[in-house]
């Protein structure tokens, strides 16, 4: 299907409240420096480091700053440690501080909360013991845990063919590869396809993986806005016209990067019409569905099979086994001359460990249960269930009054927050009350689109999303999130 273009977040928001998220900013700021110039002049200071006689300071720029005199103020708000499974219902270890002042150290106490903050879309987390565990622990009584090598020396396994074998049936490509880890997928693929004398254009909201990927294959990179395909066109039609940079020469090659569901947006793909735009000029596309895949079509297939596009449009298709899966790693799926280039070049076949055979054999029973090998009908089920509980718990965030970005079937629902003191109140008021949530401030989005980050599951229960949306509209009307309905929330 197609979907309409939607006007960016940063919109969403009356003036009012972006200039009080400006002023809270200003306000953090002007304090710390304060007191870094206070602790400096007298000495005194829980951050104060003199570096060594002759050496330079390490740490001498605005991340530090930020890490000091922002960060730590919220710090409680992250890397919160869990003693469970990340299930539905996860247990989360409370947490003092030290002596010192800003550390943070668990004290044993643990609290029982549902659990909005995981990526077990389709609820593996919840039923292993059952679904996945007897294959896998009949793999680690047969293999290591870790190979100790790289798939091109001695790393290589017999469920390693067959995980690739898997995914590229799955999605009808011609081959597959696996990587150990899904952030590597991106970084070491990227660099391998693309050099010198070649363009990458990408989504502005592109993954960091994507990013840096981008960024260490030496190729230049445009950008176009979040999601449009006209300003994709714009950009591809002013590139192949300049020509590359001081000699104006064709490009060699050029990679359209975009991904299926983006993961701070919730939003997904323009699909159709971005492959249309790629046809017309002749430019290869790569997909990342880190967030996609088994969580979006009727079978699991990812934004291909939801918005209706052949997987044979999209060159190189990418995804995670982090999320759906329950595992670890991710996969490039392609035509089998690209997968054979990559396992000849890409650093993330020669040179880093491969995936543990555990982990392979997760993947691969959580594959065969989604597409129903498993002679059950769990992973309908399963897909089904995700779909229902986030479209509802869509629907209950806008019924509320807050401010909803993304689509409908995407698992993710980012609900804003904007202005920094609210990102620590809504995460302890919620954690108070037995819910576990993910917020995100600057750098990790723009500095004025804080946002709550909820990530619903098959997992969850009608009855578990309806106690976590009375939560959540208890602690909106308490630190004022309703922007729907009021002016300043």
């Amino acid at each position: 299907m197609a979907l309409e273009a939607k006007e960016h977040e940063e919109l969403l928001m009356n003036w009012a409240v972006a200039f009080f998220t400006y002023l809270g900013y200003t306000v953090m700021i002007v304090m710390g420096r304060i007191r870094d110039f206070v602790g400096g002049a007298v000495g005194i200071s829980r951050f104060s480091h003199k570096p060594r006689k002759g050496y330079s300071t390490l740490f001498h720029s605005w991340e530090s700053f930020f890490t000091r005199r922002l960060y730590r103020r919220l710090q409680d708000c992250w890397g919160r440690p869990i003693s469970s499974a990340p299930g539905a219902v996860i247990h989360v270890m409370s947490r003092q501080h030290a002596s010192n002042g800003f550390t943070l150290e668990a004290d044993g106490q643990a609290t029982e909360c549902i659990n909005l903050g995981s990526y077990n879309y389709l609820g593996f987390g919840d039923d292993w013991k059952t679904s996945c565990k007897a294959e896998v622990m009949k793999e680690l009584g047969n293999f290591p845990v870790s190979m100790c090598s790289s798939r091109m020396d001695v790393g290589n396994l017999r469920l390693h063919e067959e995980l690739e074998e898997l995914v590229a049936n799955f999605l009808n490509k011609e081959a597959a590869l696996v990587y150990g880890m899904g952030y590597d997928t991106n970084t070491a693929t990227i660099p391998a396809l693309m050099g010198s004398e070649s363009l990458i254009v990408s989504d502005s909201l592109n993954h960091t993986s994507i990013v840096n990927g981008a960024r260490n294959s030496a190729s230049n990179i445009r950008v176009f806005r979040h999601n449009d395909p006209s300003h994709l066109e714009d950009v591809l039609r002013e590139a192949i016209v300049r020509g590359q940079p001081k000699h104006h020469r064709p490009w060699k090659k050029i990679l359209v990067m975009v991904e299926g569901i983006y993961s701070m947006e919730g939003d997904i793909c323009r699909l159709p019409e971005i492959v249309r735009v790629c046809k017309k000029y002749k430019c290869y596309i790569y997909v990342d569905e880190a967030h996609s895949i088994g969580a979006l079509g009727k079978t699991g297939r990812g934004v291909c099979e939801h918005t209706g596009v052949d997987t044979k449009d999209i060159d190189i298709l990418m995804g995670t086994f982090t999320k759906s899966f329950s595992g670890m790693g991710g996969y490039i799926a392609a035509s089998a001359e690209v997968i054979r280039f990559l396992k000849a070049n890409a650093s993330g076949v020669l040179y880093h460990n491969a995936m543990a055979p555990t982990i392979c054999q997760q993947v691969i029973t959580a594959f065969k249960v989604i597409m129903g090998l498993d002679g059950t009908g769990v992973g309908a089920a399963k897909l089904n269930a995700l779909r229902e509980n986030s479209n509802f718990f869509r629907s209950e965030m806008k019924r509320i009054g807050l401010h909803v970005v993304g689509d409908d079937d995407s698992p993710i629902v980012p609900v804003m927050i904007y202005a920094p003191g609210k990102i620590c109140a809504f995460s302890r008021e919620c954690l108070a009350r037995g819910l576990a949530v993910v917020v995100v401030g600057f750098p990790a989005v723009s500095i004025l689109t804080a946002r709550s980050r909820f990530c619903v599951s098959a997992g969850h229960t009608r009855e578990q999303i309806v106690q976590a949306v009375k939560i959540i509209e208890e602690v909106a009307e308490r630190v004022n999130l309703r922007y729907q309905r009021y002016f300043l929330g």
